[in-house]
């Protein structure tokens, strides 16, 4: 993954490892994208280090990519982000997270701020495109980020296939125009590429592997 000096990216794999999930920070500050796993986990982590949590952000609403959000959220008195067309999800997938044996997102939870595309500064001097990627889950997103070349797609794309899209709200028309409209954004074939699940990528790499990556 492109380093710089003051700014990291790692995707780390907190148990039970399933979801990849991006820790952005800057000196202290940091943020989390796809937040899985347990709260707990995560406090350890950031305690750890130091890192003060300033806000989460969800490529979608499934509960393997928000199961932490809503405590972490509350926790650190903080903002969530994510898509309100994907707000009925969350809660939905309570019994995949006792396959995992994740706590409940109880009916209190702290509620997310809807999330648009667009561009917004999620740290200080860090940009990040937002773009609609509906066809997983209707409110699905990716994230962009423009001056270091990394791209998060959620589970719109993996390294050689695609989402599902047999879930509630899910559209494979919608799925495969999301996919080429990313083709056709024409991002560099350097541009890091972090997927939902699975290996790492990049641009490059999807257009001669990824047989769906296409306009």
């Amino acid at each position: 993954m492109p380093k710089n000096n003051d700014v990291k990216f790692e995707v780390l794999h907190l148990p039970p490892m399933n979801t990849n999930s991006l820790l952005v920070s800057v000196g202290r500050d940091a943020v989390i994208f796809d937040a899985w796993g347990k709260a707990a986990d995560w406090e350890k982590v950031l305690l750890g280090r130091g890192l003060k949590l300033q806000a989460i952000y969800s490529t979608h609403g499934h509960p393997d990519h928000i199961s932490a959000a809503p405590a972490l959220a509350c926790a650190f008195n903080i903002d969530w982000f994510l898509s309100d067309k994907d707000n009925y999800l969350i809660g939905w997938g309570n019994e995949l997270l006792d396959m995992f044996g994740i706590p409940h997102i109880h009916d209190d939870y702290k509620k997310p701020i809807n999330l648009l595309p667009g561009t917004v500064e999620v740290l200080p001097g860090i940009k990040m495109e937002i773009m609609a990627s509906p066809g997983h889950t209707p409110g699905g997103l990716m994230f962009y980020f423009p001056d270091y070349k990394i791209l998060l797609t959620g589970d719109t794309l993996f390294a050689e296939s695609f989402g599902r899209y047999d879930f509630p709200g899910g559209s494979a028309e919608q799925l495969q125009k999301s996919i080429r409209n990313l083709y056709n954004k024409n991002l560099s074939d350097e541009t890091y590429v972090v997927h939902g699940h699975g290996m790492d990528t990049t641009i490059g790499w999807l257009k001669q592997h990824n047989q769906f990556f296409i306009a």
